[in-house]
């Protein structure tokens, strides 16, 4: 294995821990700072803005000026803005810290092409569920102890601490060794990539996927405590749960071939989203956020399906373009949230669930199969 992947690997499951504290708290501090249901929807969708805007030019610098420097920068405004969210005492000052967080998704496309680059004799969907992973086993004891620090101590010093852990994993990111760039001839360059209809089509195809999947999540912390009577320890709970499921899930889906992962995983949101609705006790809830793991599982899926559609000197603004497709969901998705939760709280569930059905046939039907992306790979 890859040294520089095994620091990748430990930078990620220490910032895993560090946004695993916060990450399923968020809208309840939220909350607690004054924000109604629409309005933490609000501000959610603005993050998911501040999460798009940066992946195309993030891509295309990191096929211009490597990948490394991207990865470090990302690492450094992260924990500029988990300080500014641990100070902050009130609403806005807070958002302000929120948004910035948002902007570093923009390591997203520069570090999915240093996992594929760097994969050595593994598959690309192998590297990236194993390094998505990684996070997603801090994302495991994060929430536990989040919830434990916010009982006890109050939401707002989860935030310093997960700051300290910042650190730690930014120390862990500089070990990562430069990547040399890759290029194509100049006699025979490859086609634009919007001109490259199989990427398009399955952008469009992902696009809709993220939608569906993303759309549940992000007020279920609100509906389980606020109409299921849920505290904070057990929200924790629910998300060490699911952290395990992100593990678990995008490991065993990332063994099969990339397609047929990506249907499993969104079959598993949709069991998330039938459980929170229709479960009653901590049971079925825990099974739901177990089986939530396949939404990230989905996002890594559909990251590796692009690779052998795309030249590998597009790498970089390739998944900048796709993270700038998928990400946009973040926009729209907790607003429509939002709304469906202040016109009825369960409302949003059946209309993932119809959401979600639609996207797996349509993923059956039009996701690229294995011998076809093989063929792709061979001509790049």
């Amino acid at each position: 294995m890859n040294p520089s992947l095994l620091w990748l690997a430990a930078a990620l499951f220490t910032w895993g821990i560090g946004e695993g504290m916060f990450f399923y708290f968020q809208p309840l501090y939220l909350q607690q700072l004054g924000a109604d249901p629409l309005t933490i929807g609000g501000i959610l969708s603005v993050a998911g803005i501040a999460m798009t805007v940066a992946h195309i030019p993030a891509g295309y610098l990191a096929d211009r000026i490597g990948r490394r420097p991207l990865l470090v920068t990302a690492w450094m405004v992260g924990v500029i803005a988990a300080s500014l969210m641990a100070l902050a005492s009130s609403l806005w000052p807070f958002v302000a810290g929120l948004l910035l967080y948002g902007f570093t998704a923009f390591v997203s496309s520069p570090l999915s092409s240093y996992t594929t680059a760097a994969r050595g004799k593994w598959s690309v969907a192998r590297a990236l569920t194993l390094i998505s992973a990684s996070f997603n086993l801090g994302m495991v004891i994060g929430p536990l102890t989040g919830g434990w620090v916010g009982d006890n101590f109050g939401i707002r010093t989860i935030y310093y601490i997960a700051t300290g852990l910042f650190l730690l994993s930014t120390l862990f990111i500089t070990q990562i060794r430069p990547q040399p760039r890759d290029v194509h001839s100049a006699d025979s360059p490859p086609p634009g990539l919007l001109k490259n209809q199989r990427y398009l089509s399955f952008l469009a195809l992902a696009f809709a996927v993220t939608f569906a999947t993303f759309l549940a999540q992000p007020l279920t912390p609100n509906f389980l405590q606020n109409e299921r009577g849920l505290n904070l320890s057990q929200v924790g709970l629910l998300g060490t749960l699911g952290g395990i499921g992100n593990v678990v899930l995008s490991l065993q889906f990332g063994r099969l071939k990339a397609r047929s992962g990506y249907i499993l995983s969104q079959a598993s949101v949709f069991l998330f989203a039938l459980l929170i609705w229709q479960g009653t006790g901590l049971v079925f809830y825990g099974l739901a956020y177990f089986l939530l793991g396949g939404l990230r599982a989905a996002r890594s899926l559909g990251t590796a399906q692009i690779r052998p559609l795309i030249h590998e000197s597009q790498m970089g603004l390739a998944y900048g373009m796709a993270d700038t497709a998928l990400n946009s969901t973040m926009v729209i998705a907790p607003l429509l949230a939002g709304f469906l939760y202040q016109t009825r709280p369960d409302l949003v569930y059946p209309v993932a669930l119809v959401l979600l059905f639609i996207v797996m046939i349509a993923s059956y039907f039009l996701a690229p199969r294995e011998e076809l992306q093989t063929t792709i790979l061979e001509q790049t």
